[in-house]
Formats: structure tokens, C-alpha cells, sequence
């Protein structure tokens, strides 16, 4: 582990890393090179985002330059305001969020144990990108970052960040894959399609990569196929888990 000056930074390669924030264990992903990053999700307050700003400033001596928010729930947005200036890809979902959604949001995290003010506060400073696009490829050095959607699965619109450049790849996969519980399915869920968009991450990144998911530890490619196995089991009792 290497000790940011305000959060815990997990190193999976010299060019990315990531942090398991306190509340709610989302993950937020950083790659850097070239004196540029690249950050992946936002949190749920300006506090934690803002702690990523001076991380990345502290560690990689890298401007943040690009932020992917892989979907619109509340603990991958709310921070998003912090990153003032950089480019966002993300989906058309995800700026409607920010514009119109507000007391949805704000109803979902405090449901989930966010302090009020706190979240305020990264609501009245919420702004929808400008220019948001939902995929694409960003060089940073030598590292090549891919931005793309694999399909409906946690909800419609998840997007998965895959790296490569490096001693292996590694991808970013949201909510899609989530190791310290159960997957999260809600009403945006599309059970039935989800196993299929795990099958689909996978060829994006093969046997060997890091899988990073939206809420626990490093994963490998069986336990995405276990995962997708787990869904479909799931889909065919169509059991009710909730998040």
C-alpha cells in the first residue's frame, strides 16, 4: 500500500493505482503518465473527491485531466464538481442525473448513511459536464486507457475503463463486478442481460488482467465468470437482491 497524504492507495501497477474510499468501500481509479490523469468515479462528497485531487497531485506529481464516471448512482457523482476542467466521459444517464436528479440522489445517500450537509453541499455545487461523451481512447504516455459501454447490466448504461500499456491490463469494471458483497441489483438492473456484459468485459481485458470492481478487493477472470454464473442463477429465480 502507499500512503497518500489523506487517503489509502492500492498500487497495481506503476501507472494505476486505486483507493477503496471509507463509506460505502466505492472504488475510485487513478492512471497517470506524462504528467496527466486519469480518474475513475467521484464519491459521494466533495471531501473525498477533493482528497483524490491532492493525492494524485502528491503521488503521481499529475494534473487530473479526464474523469469517467462509469454510472449515475450517488456514490460515483456526487464528487464529480471537484474536478473542475477536466474532460468526463460518461453517459447520457449520467449528465441527466446530475441536471434533474437531485432529490433522488440526495434521498439515496442519505438512505445509505451520508451526512446531509455534506451532501448538500456536493449538490449545490453539481453541474452536468459539457460535452460528455460515453466512450473512447485516451493516451497517456505510453499507457493506453479505453473507455466503452459492454452492455445493460447494474444498469443500462455501465461504463468499464480498461488500461493497457503496462506489465498487465487492467480494468476498471464500476458496479458491474463487486467482490466485498453480493452484486447490487435494483430497478435499473437488466438481470437477464448482465451475465452476457460480464462475458463481454472479459474479452476486454482476458485471462490475465487485474479486474478492479466498484466496491471490494482486486479480482481475477474466474471470479467474473463466477459472478456471471451467479447472476444467471439469479435471473432464472429471479431472486430478490437489493442494494
Amino acid at each position: 500500500m502507499v500512503a497518500g497524504p489523506s487517503l489509502e492507495w492500492e498500487r497495481i501497477t506503476a501507472q494505476v493505482m486505486r483507493c477503496r474510499l471509507p463509506f460505502c468501500d466505492v472504488t475510485v481509479g487513478v492512471v497517470h503518465a506524462g504528467g496527466e490523469a486519469l480518474v475513475v468515479d467521484t464519491g459521494t462528497t466533495l471531501a473525498e473527491a477533493r482528497a483524490v485531487v491532492r493525492d494524485v497531485a502528491a503521488l503521481t506529481d499529475c494534473v487530473v485531466r479526464h474523469v469517467v464516471v462509469t454510472h449515475n448512482h450517488f456514490d460515483h457523482v456526487l464528487g464529480h464538481s471537484a474536478f473542475g476542467g477536466a474532460q468526463t466521459f460518461c453517459s447520457a444517464e449520467v449528465v441527466a442525473t446530475m441536471a434533474d436528479a437531485g432529490e433522488s440522489l440526495r434521498a439515496d445517500a442519505i438512505r445509505h448513511g451520508a451526512d446531509p450537509c455534506e451532501v448538500d453541499d456536493a449538490l449545490a455545487a453539481l453541474r452536468p459536464p459539457v460535452g460528455a461523451v460515453c466512450d473512447g481512447v485516451v493516451e497517456l504516455g505510453d499507457v493506453v486507457v479505453t473507455i466503452a459501454h459492454p452492455g445493460r447490466g447494474h444498469t443500462a448504461h455501465d461504463l468499464i475503463v480498461v488500461v493497457e500499456g503496462g506489465p498487465r491490463t487492467v480494468v476498471f469494471c464500476g458496479d458491474l463486478v463487486e467482490e466485498s458483497g453480493d452484486p447490487c441489483i435494483d430497478a435499473q438492473s437488466d438481470l437477464d442481460a448482465w451475465p452476457g456484459t460480464l462475458r463481454r468485459v472479459l474479452a476486454a481485458g482476458g485471462e490475465s488482467a487485474v479486474y478492479v470492481p466498484g466496491h471490494g478487493a482486486l479480482v481475477d477472470a474466474s471470479f467474473l465468470r463466477r459472478q456471471a454464473d451467479w447472476l444467471a442463477t439469479a435471473a432464472s429465480g429471479r431472486g430478490q437482491v437489493g442494494c
